[in-house]
């Protein structure tokens, strides 16, 4: 499968991108707030929902792959519920959204399991999901609850 490359400019197709990261991990020293570049940016390690849902009924074997997220034209990151200097500990990635503000102003939120969020307000949504090439097999489908 070719690696994934996706763009979003509004928040139809952020939601694209978020369903694609549902249940990524990734270490907190992982994600980046580049102030002078006005970017944020993290590398991680994400489910293959579109893997396991084509191999449906096969032998299960899904796969993770390493992912690059970006989102530009920030002004501005605040963190709730997580310690940024425990760079080690992993997090579990819920999904992406945004809030618009003042057109085109808005925020774009990063939901994490156990409450963790990171809120970043935006000049203008731009954001990008881009496979690194790393991909691996796992045994381990992620569950929620109602499954």
């Amino acid at each position: 499968m070719a690696d994934l490359k996706l763009l979003a400019l509004d928040d139809e197709d952020l939601a694209v991108i978020a369903a694609h990261l549902q249940d990524a991990v990734l270490r907190v020293g992982d994600m980046a707030y580049l102030k002078a570049d006005r970017r944020f940016a993290v590398v991680v390690n994400r489910f293959d929902w579109d893997h396991a849902v084509r191999s449906e009924g096969k032998t299960q074997r899904y796969i993770r792959r390493q992912t690059g997220v970006r989102v530009e034209h920030v002004l501005g990151a605040k963190v709730s519920g997580i310690d940024l200097t425990d760079k080690e500990r992993v997090l579990s990635l819920l999904t992406l959204t945004f809030e618009p503000g003042e057109a085109p102003h808005g925020a774009v939120t990063l939901t994490f399991a156990g409450g963790g969020a990171v809120r970043l307000e935006v000049e203008c949504l731009e954001a990008a999901l881009n496979d690194l090439g790393a991909a691996w097999a796992t045994r381990r489908k992620p569950e929620h609850a109602g499954d």
